[in-house]
């Protein structure tokens, strides 16, 4: 195996991390170009599926998830325009959207969509946390890098340090990591008290309803429910994400 210098490998990094901002900063496509145009002539309908299509492709931006969100709430669709919010908040966490998202939950009295302070708290961690997750991992493998080139130099402590700082690293994420969520997607969707058909039945959701996903079991979602654990069948929930 080749024994790069340190310099070569700063450069290797360097070029690695610019390559993947490239990436990532990729032209508006030309299907968001005709949606954009078809919002702006006044053809929402018409650029809502353009923007669909867009979403399809795991192609997202803050204006069309608004403009996906104001088109539908513009036909009383309220439980996919609260999708389309939600989906905003999972990328672009704001506060005044969030507000927004509340208010049109409050006006068709639904469930799952906190205004407190620790909902404003975790929308700052949420804003933040991609931002934090480069700057730890960055840390994380330059401090490696440095410790396998200094191999023979480095002390056993800085190794210890290294392993005590990737334990706490790990530990921050995961409970800094965004919970999920899911949506209602059809009405009167049933709650369970466990997986399974035959169990005790809890409530019934209302299609835009917001739930904390706990995890998986066969064809049920686990979800958190008015501090209880609840099971929701999976074709009854739409997960944001």
């Amino acid at each position: 195996m080749p024994n790069f210098p340190a310099k070569k490998i700063a450069i290797l990094c360097l070029l690695a991390g610019f390559f993947i901002q490239a990436v990532l900063a990729q032209p508006t496509s030309l299907t968001a170009r005709r949606a954009d145009s078809l919002f702006t002539v006044g053809k929402p309908a018409e650029a809502y599926q353009q923007y669909r299509q867009q979403l399809r492709q795991r192609v997202v931006s803050e204006q069309a998830l608004l403009r996906m969100a104001a088109v539908q709430e513009s036909h009383d669709q309220y439980p996919a325009a609260l999708y389309y919010l939600n989906l905003y908040q999972h990328y672009y966490p704001n506060a005044a959207v969030w507000r927004k998202t509340v208010e049109l939950a409050a006006t068709h009295r639904l469930t799952g969509y906190p205004d407190t302070w620790r909902q404003q708290l975790a929308l700052t961690f949420r804003r933040y946390y991609p931002s934090l997750l480069q700057v730890l991992l960055a840390v994380g493998v330059a401090a490696g890098t440095l410790l396998m080139l200094r191999r023979r130099g480095a002390a056993r402590g800085w190794w210890l340090v290294y392993g005590i700082y990737l334990v706490l690293v790990g530990a921050v994420l995961n409970v800094l990591e965004p919970a999920t969520v899911g949506l209602v997607c059809r009405p009167r969707a049933a709650l369970m008290a466990a997986p399974s058909a035959a169990a005790g039945w809890l409530t019934t959701a209302a299609a835009g309803d917001r739930l904390l996903v706990q995890g998986r079991q066969d064809i049920w979602f686990r979800v958190l429910w008015r501090g209880r654990t609840a099971y929701i069948r999976q074709h009854d929930l739409l997960l944001v994400e």
